[in-house]
């Protein structure tokens, strides 16, 4: 009898069955093993995972609160998970046994459903992959990546070199994806699901140069993460998976389906019910799209001042005309903390701070609304009255260039077309002088400036240097004289077309606005009083070459020789009393030094025709000066941000004013009343009746450089200084009548106090009376001016200075 065979899978095959079905997991986890042991490249410390680094930008807030605007390379602002709630509780959203969000809602119904319930990695899902995505080639099914997965990608980017083979590419891309698992695992560990959730829309792209949930809100919706509706919140978690195929601004219809996907999803997930779902989707996406810019919004200039400021390296003598200037700067950059901050200051790590990334929260004296009455203050005169002028005058004369010979004006235009973005690519692009110089000569589609709005044109680009160089500048600032807080600053008309800041960086020939520190030197060291007479003749000074020199008047000035008190002379600017002062005082280097020790730091040549203000400053050092007189004679240097903290809220630097004893209190009133007069009776006369100011308490002082090229008037009030510059970029650019400091500047002014009076939020009000010093003497002149002429300031009749006219 034979044995029958036995058939069947023998013991040895069964192992080897066993081998193959768990090879797979035994790979991943020796792989996973070895990620986490950082053998394929380098993992992200507990430290890194509990401290992730992102490039946050950095906010810079206003005394009241408010984000003026940011400075960054990726426009992110991160927000914790309680501040994404609605602060109605009825617009919280139930999913599974969880009150969330909208925005959160959107998310995990959206991109992980069982989000609540793995630990960073979701293995029903990579099944799914393995068998549809890898096995069945239906990319329809997705990654599989979990929020957390997607975190640590974005915390911890994936090596995208392309120069590599498609195999090298694919390991690459195999141990990519075995680093994100334990990433995940460890984030899972160090973070709350309501703490990952936050980090991740805080950390992904929405398009539109937004980045984090905050800055999307805002570019979007102009709303705050907690004020997004759902279908705005659906919006948004739509746009992440293709910022630019689903942008609602650049693809509209692509957008609208991806949200009314999310919505469905949310309905599947059981965020909304099919009813709310249905609602929703047939709502159109309605959009407040307010991109970021560093063009647009408030305080541009004064942003962008600040960013120079604290990123300024130290100064060298190459970059200054004088010495005196050079010297200045560097005692600035040494003494004044926020100067070159971000070059001084380091981080715990040791490496220096960057205002780019590192999020930081700086807070200035700016006030918000007084900061929009500037500039609506600017904006007005230059659109309704100076611009106009301007443009008539040209198409009266055909003449942009005043008093320019044709080298001159040849000149303005080389320098102009070498500085333009145009001439800067077509040099770097190899293009040669002749091809360049043929471009601006042939027309083309452009966007041009002008105060009613951007205009599309058809120009060539030399007319349009041309049609920008007649377009007037302004420039104001107000600082508080008891702190030296800078309250308003107004670089310009326009800082996307115009980025020279006249108000802080550009210089120009001041005027009789010097022509109080003058008077001052007067009463604080030689002894005279706002009684003190004076023969109204022509004064002659010997210089020190041994010439004779003898100012002219602005107008027609009859020298009468009639004794008139000081007040007088200051009240109708003349010139004549200026120097008369000055030839007292034999000295022109001392009356220079007292000028600075007021607040003046630019360079004044000491010489006798300083008295008329031959010397360049700006409207910052002035305003700076002037308020000297309304603080009781103490100079407090201008301080424009008052604390900076870290992206956690640690405050890391904190700034005050520094101030001294520059004159003495009654000298200071005496001043300030003389500068009342020069409002009650004198060339600031149209303060008064054309801004309603009769009863309030305000000095002020009008400047005129000459032939109009510059326009100044500083106004002092008790709790607020202010001042205002017009003119043309170029000086040949003026107005040839009518451009006189208390017809083009003091409008400005006199409006944006106007503004800040009728507002009544802003601790600054008519009633504010200067603080009058104990036994000082009344001053009631036996000379006393006439009351102003209202038909002479009506008709723009001006008694300001144009020296050496």
């Amino acid at each position: 009898m034979t044995q029958r065979k036995t058939s069947g899978i023998g013991p040895k095959t069964i192992r080897w069955i066993w081998v193959v079905a768990f090879a797979p997991f035994v790979l991943v986890g020796v792989m996973l093993l070895l990620t986490a042991f950082g053998v394929f490249g380098r993992m992200p410390s507990f430290e890194e995972l509990e401290n992730p680094r992102s490039n946050l930008a950095t906010e810079i807030y206003s005394e009241d609160g408010k984000v003026l605007g940011t400075f960054f390379v990726q426009n992110r602002s991160y927000v914790q998970y309680a501040d994404l709630f609605p602060s109605d509780s009825t617009l919280h959203i139930r999913l599974g046994d969880h009150d969330v969000p909208p925005i959160v809602a959107a998310l995990i119904a959206t991109e992980d459903v069982r989000f609540r319930s793995h630990s960073g990695i979701d293995i029903p899902s990579l099944a799914r992959v393995a068998v549809k995505t890898v096995l069945l080639q239906n990319t329809s099914q997705g990654g599989g990546s979990t929020i957390t997965q997607q975190l640590a990608k974005n915390l911890f980017p994936r090596d995208t070199a392309r120069n590599r083979s498609r195999v090298a590419r694919t390991a690459k891309l195999v141990t990519s994806k075995f680093k994100e698992w334990i990433t995940a695992l460890k984030l899972e560990y160090n973070y709350t699901k309501e703490e990952i959730a936050a980090m991740y829309l805080n950390t992904v792209e929405y398009g539109s140069n937004a980045y984090g949930i905050k800055a999307a809100a805002h570019t979007f919706f102009n709303k705050e993460p907690d004020e997004l509706n759902v279908q705005e919140a659906a919006v948004l978690v739509g746009v992440v998976n293709a910022p630019t195929r689903y942008s609602p601004v650049r693809n509209p219809d692509n957008a609208l389906a991806r949200r009314n996907l999310v919505l469905s999803r949310m309905a599947e997930a059981g965020a909304l019910t099919r009813g709310q779902c249905d609602s929703l989707s047939a709502l159109p996406i309605v959009l407040n799209y307010k991109p970021v810019s560093h063009n647009e919004g408030i305080a541009t200039y004064f942003r962008e001042m600040l960013r120079l400021v604290m990123n300024a390296d130290r100064p060298k003598r190459n970059q200054f005309y004088t010495q005196w200037d050079y010297e200045q700067a560097v005692r600035e950059y040494e003494e004044n903390p926020l100067y070159g901050w971000c070059r001084k200051n380091v981080k715990a790590d040791g490496t220096p701070y960057n205002i780019y990334r590192d999020g930081l929260k700086i807070y200035t004296t700016i006030n918000s609304s007084m900061q929009r009455y500037a500039e609506q203050a600017v904006q007005k005169q230059l659109e309704t009255v100076i611009q106009p002028a301007m443009d008539a005058q040209y198409r009266r004369t055909k003449v942009l260039f005043v008093d320019a010979d044709r080298e001159e004006r040849e000149r303005i235009m080389r320098h102009a077309i070498r500085y333009s973005d145009r001439y800067r690519e077509m040099k770097n692009a190899g293009a040669s002088a002749r091809e360049i110089e043929a471009a601006f000569d042939r027309p083309c589609s452009m966007k041009v400036f002008t105060f009613k709005g951007d205009r599309d044109t058809l120009m060539t680009p030399r007319d349009s240097i041309l049609h920008h160089k007649r377009i007037m500048r302004a420039a104001f600032v107000a600082m508080d004289p008891r702190t030296g807080y800078v309250k308003a600053y107004v670089g310009g008309p326009n800082f996307r077309y115009f980025k020279y800041d006249m108000a802080k960086q550009g210089k120009r020939q001041i005027g009789s606005t010097i022509k109080p520190f003058v008077y001052t030197f007067a009463i604080d060291h030689l002894g005279m009083t706002p009684c003190t007479m004076v023969p109204n003749l022509p004064t002659t000074i010997e210089t020190a070459n041994g010439t004779a020199w003898s100012p002219k008047e602005a107008g027609k000035v009859e020298y009468d020789g009639v004794l008139h008190p000081l007040s007088w002379g200051l009240a109708r600017s003349r010139n004549n009393y200026s120097a008369w002062i000055m030839k007292q005082a034999k000295q022109p280097e001392a009356v220079a030094d007292f000028i600075h020790n007021m607040g003046i730091r630019s360079y004044i040549d000491p010489v006798p025709a300083l008295c008329l203000g031959t010397s360049e400053s700006n409207v910052y050092e002035l305003v700076s000066a002037f308020s000297t007189f309304a603080n009781e004679g103490v100079h407090n240097d201008p301080i424009f941000v008052t604390r900076i903290e870290d992206r956690q809220g640690n405050l890391i630097a904190s700034f005050i004013p520094q101030s001294q004893d520059a004159i003495s209190e009654r000298t200071a009133y005496t001043m300030l009343t003389m500068l009342q007069g020069v409002v009650k009776s004198g060339t600031a006369g149209r303060l008064n009746w054309m801004y309603n100011m009769k009863d309030v308490e305000l000095g002020g002082k009008t400047g005129t450089s000459n032939k109009n090229r510059d326009a100044w008037f500083m106004c002092v009030a008790p709790r607020l200084v202010a001042g205002a510059w017009v003119g043309g970029e170029d000086q040949s650019v003026h107005l040839l009548a009518r451009g006189e400091g208390s017809v083009v500047a003091l409008p400005i002014v006199g409006d944006f106090l106007q503004r800040v009076y009728d507002d009544g939020r802003l601790g600054v009000t008519r009633e504010d009376r200067f603080v009058r010093p104990t036994l000082m003497p009344q001053y009631d002149c036996e000379d006393e001016a006439e009351p102003a002429d209202q038909r002479a300031s009506e008709t723009g009749i001006d008694e300001d200075d144009a020296f050496f006219d």
